[in-house]
């Protein structure tokens, strides 16, 4: 078993290692910008929303309300949408129809951050392999007692360094994406749950 993984040292080295961590450092932002891109996308105009639920606050039907909110795009005008849709046949049916909605639309805002938060948590790891690896070809080179050993394993020692390096700076970002995500999500989805909570003790409430 000790020769084989001193086989695999010696074959791979640390180099693909750093080759790996670039590859899913770049991975992680695509991932992470698209993300963003997508909950920009899925927000409803605040102005557009507001002036819609203003006036059926102010005495507008329910009608005009689901009108406004059918035409409008983002996760918000959905959500209320189907606690509208659902209330024609029964108002109590209202609050669980946005909750479903609100489950549904969260696994769609979850999807893709796992990828980051993988990254974040194991490329320190992954630079640790590859410091482990080239630690050990450096240590088989040094036990070969030729006049260039010295050098070669000063050399090793650096590249599997680097790899630990490389690794800490590709999950030190990834981390501070995925935070920054994870919060975009609770605040866009915790705002779209105060907006349905909000509209329902307005409709039960006796609003046309």
């Amino acid at each position: 078993m000790e020769k084989k993984v001193l086989e695999i040292a010696l074959y791979l080295g640390a180099e693909w290692v750093l080759y790996l961590l670039i590859g899913l450092g770049a991975l992680s932002l695509l991932v992470a910008v698209i993300k963003w891109i997508y909950f920009i996308q899925q927000s409803s105009p605040a102005a557009e929303l507001q002036g819609a639920l203003h006036r059926f606050y102010t005495g507008g039907s329910r009608g005009e309300l689901e009108k406004a909110l059918t035409g409008m795009k983002g996760v918000e005008a959905r959500v209320l949408s189907a606690g509208l849709e659902a209330a024609r046949s029964n108002v109590d049916a209202m609050e669980d129809a946005m909750v479903g909605t609100l489950s549904f639309e969260r696994l769609k805002f979850d999807s893709g951050l796992l990828i980051i938060g993988t990254v974040a948590s194991n490329a320190p790891f992954i630079g640790l392999f590859g410091t482990v690896l080239g630690i050990i070809k450096a240590f088989h080179d040094l036990a070969q007692k030729t006049d260039e050993s010295a050098s070669m394993v000063m050399a090793g020692i650096s590249e599997a360094l680097v790899a630990t390096a490389v690794g800490l700076l590709v999950a030190i970002p990834a981390v501070m994406l995925y935070n920054l995500l994870t919060r975009r999500v609770k605040s866009q989805l915790g705002r779209v749950e105060s907006l349905g909570l909000l509209l329902v003790s307005r409709v039960r409430g006796g609003a046309a």
